[in-house]
């Protein structure tokens, strides 16, 4: 068929992105172009998430309104988490599953030669090189992976169905990916993975090893580093706290806890106690203590009692944490937590406590955020605002501030003051 016009969409997680920049730049690299609208292309290419019950549903019904004139290859995580679902659901011509690197191109072209391709079978230790060709979704922001697959067993968690266990990059690969990305205009890193605190423990180094190393490198970027398990950093936790002291790395930690109780988390497999991630919290406030913290929480989960649900609101009130991503409990295949039959919650009480977390959350975020009201910073712009004219910065807590300005601030560093807060964004004037 030759050269196809493709339209490729990521969903889910900052790794899901950083592949679907790989799939995307390999395709333009053999020659197929990248389009920005379904009604352009020959080939529809959705890289999906699967992590949630209602997520897969979200995705399921994107596939089926792909027209169906149009050639429709799904990768991702939902082939490896649901592909019966899928293939009983969804008209479909290829499937490739997370990380498909460079194989996405012999996909693409043997489904625009009329064939139905179907490739799953080295997903689960799939580690495409740090050098394949990207379509970075922002100039400024480079989203590299350092590992793929974890080491949990997270009750709960069908992702690892998906991913696989644990395969790091070696430190020299992705410094290398750095220098390279930094010739290409790159200003921002987001170091991911799908638990990053377990980066490395499989080839002899840790996080904190791998962040020195690559503060290592004199040259003018900020790296955002991405989610740790609690139960991941323990045992390297203080050297971790230090190694985020660099300036270039933003005073953010996403560590998420999912629930205060602590025989609820035995039976979600989390392997820490509450006690445990307050300690983290702490110990790294001691460091640096403007550190914005991010933290999950899981309501509904099998064996959640209402006393245990009140720990969960007690923790939260204590840590005061700046972001909480809440979810519904769904059970999710071949996962432990779909066959807890005891203790189930029931839908109109998981919809109360998530209800009442995230109530709780926004209180505590608006209130971290109206700290900020009056103070002065230097913020680098990593993002276009939604409404015209406003541009998304990053202080060096990692908090979202909005700027107003009709010339293009795209990857400027500037100097603003902090005039309002909401809950989830600050508003800044330049200075």
């Amino acid at each position: 068929m030759g050269r196809m016009h493709i339209f490729l969409k990521s969903f889910g997680c900052a790794t899901n992105l950083a592949d679907s920049e790989v799939l995307a730049g390999c395709l333009a690299k053999a020659g197929h172009a990248i389009v920005q609208s379904v009604s352009a292309a020959d080939l529809v290419l959705y890289n999906t998430c699967a992590v949630k019950g209602p997520t897969e549903n979200r995705m399921i019904e994107a596939l089926k309104r792909v027209p169906k004139e149009k050639k429709l290859v799904v990768s991702g995580c939902l082939p490896l988490i649901n592909f019966d679902r899928l293939q009983a659901e969804v008209r479909f011509d290829g499937i490739a599953g997370p990380a498909a690197g460079s194989q996405i191109v012999s996909i693409v072209d043997r489904v625009g030669e009329g064939r139905k391709v179907v490739e799953l079978q080295s997903s689960l230790d799939a580690k495409p090189s740090l050098s394949l060709p990207q379509w970075r979704r922002d100039p400024i922001i480079s989203v590299v992976p350092v590992s793929y697959g974890c080491l949990g067993s997270c009750a709960y968690c069908c992702v690892v169905h998906a991913r696989g266990k644990l395969r790091s990059y070696p430190v020299s690969e992705i410094i290398d990916r750095f220098h390279e990305d930094l010739t290409k205009g790159a200003r921002e890193f987001w170091v991911t993975a799908e638990d990053v605190g377990c980066y490395g423990q499989d080839i002899g180094t840790n996080l904190a090893e791998l962040l020195r190393s690559l503060c290592d490198i004199e040259d003018d970027f900020k790296i955002r580093v991405g989610m740790m398990t609690p139960s991941s950093i323990v045992g390297f936790h203080e050297d971790l706290a230090r190694a985020f002291e660099d300036e270039r790395i933003f005073k953010f930690l996403h560590l998420p806890v999912q629930s205060g109780d602590d025989e609820v988390l035995r039976l979600m497999r989390r392997f820490y106690t509450t006690s445990d991630f307050v300690k983290l919290v702490e110990g790294f406030r001691a460091v640096i203590p403007n550190l914005t913290i991010s933290t999950d929480v899981i309501c509904g989960f099998p064996g959640e009692s209402e006393e245990a649900f009140g720990r969960t609101l007690r923790l939260l009130e204590k840590i005061k944490p700046d972001i909480v991503n809440v979810s519904k409990f769904f059970p999710r295949p071949r996962t432990a937590a779909a066959d807890m039959h005891d203790g189930l919650v029931s839908p109109p009480a998981v919809r109360r406590r998530a209800s009442m977390v995230s109530s709780l959350a926004q209180r505590i975020s608006y209130e971290k955020n109206h700290d900020w009201i009056g103070s002065v910073a230097d913020v680098l712009v990593d993002e276009a605002g939604k409404v015209p004219g406003t541009w998304i910065s990053r202080n060096s807590s990692y908090k979202p501030i909005v700027v107003k300005s009709r010339l293009k601030l795209l990857g400027e560093t500037l100097r603003v003051r902090i005039v309002r807060a909401f809950p989830t964004y600050l508003e800044a004037r330049r200075l």
